[in-house]
């Protein structure tokens, strides 16, 4: 057989195969089911993962006891109610940014990102399977996290429609935000032993100067303007608009809830983290070249 006949056979068969493999969304779906199947068999972490947001809603009700957070046009909720939001908005960040992050860190340091790169699966069918991962523990965590409250705590939950519609915008934007996020910072720790400190600490502390574990109203500005640099007070600031009256919005720092502001600070964050993602992601560890 000649050079240019070999040459074409080689050809034709590599693109026989290729026509034959899926496309990048129904790998992704694929590669979805295999991090989700993954997620469920680690169950003292998809456990602890869902139960972190129900058990610290419970202990600051406990705490705080029957005192209500009232505002100056005499409103005032249950404090279970009032932290609700920033329960859900941690939930949201937790499944995300600090899953992925967490998670990607350890592929990357124990090899699994090198083998998977040497596989035809595509890059983008990898992230999709990710964001997949997130998507379901998300929506999970969330929907346990509201039945809980509503069943135990007796929080009202918006019998309005206008409200559940800003829910699903701020959560989707969230949700997306905090997904690209945690995949752009997975290139940040420099092994997967050191992935949680490196990951979780600076979460932790967002959530002490969100808004999350204390009332917006207790909290110095200069703390509050440094977070607002951040999604998290924004998803917070959001859920808090669906979950209480009206006249809390008085209460926060600009006197109103800043729909406008909030879509646009963690679409902001989502673009630039996609940018600096994209130029960033290390498929190999930084001692491997």
């Amino acid at each position: 057989m000649s050079t240019t006949a070999a040459t074409t056979t080689t050809s034709r068969t590599a693109t026989s195969v290729a026509r034959k493999l899926p496309g990048t969304i129904r790998l992704g779906l694929v590669r979805g089911g295999v991090e989700l199947l993954q997620f469920v068999r680690e169950r003292d972490s998809m456990v602890f993962g869902f139960a972190y947001p129900i058990i610290m809603l419970a202990i600051f009700s406990t705490v705080f006891g029957d005192d209500d957070p009232a505002v100056s046009e005499g409103v005032s909720v249950s404090f279970a109610q009032y932290f609700l939001p920033g329960m859900v908005a941690t939930g949201v960040m937790l499944s995300t940014y600090q899953t992925l992050a967490m998670s990607i860190a350890v592929e990357r340091d124990d090899g699994t990102l090198k083998r998977l790169r040497a596989t035809p699966l595509p890059a983008t069918s990898y992230f999709l399977g990710k964001i997949f991962l997130s998507l379901v523990t998300v929506l999970a965590q969330t929907a346990l996290l509201l039945a809980v409250a509503a069943l135990a705590f007796d929080v009202p939950l918006p019998d309005d429609a206008g409200r559940w519609i800003t829910f699903a915008w701020v959560f989707v934007l969230g949700t997306a935000a905090g997904a690209v996020c945690g995949v752009a910072y997975s290139s940040v720790p420099r092994s997967g032993r050191s992935a949680s400190a490196v990951v979780v600490t600076p979460l932790l502390v967002l959530q002490f100067t969100s808004g999350v574990f204390f009332p917006v109203t207790q909290l110095p500005g200069w703390m509050l303007d440094l977070s607002s640099i951040f999604p998290l007070k924004w998803i917070a600031q959001g859920m808090r608009s669906v979950f209480l009256p009206e006249a809390f919005a008085t209460a926060e720092p600009a006197g109103s809830w800043q729909h406008g502001a909030t879509a646009a600070v963690l679409a902001a964050w989502l673009v630039v983290a996609l940018v600096v993602g994209t130029r960033t992601f290390r498929w190999r560890r930084h001692d491997d070249g």
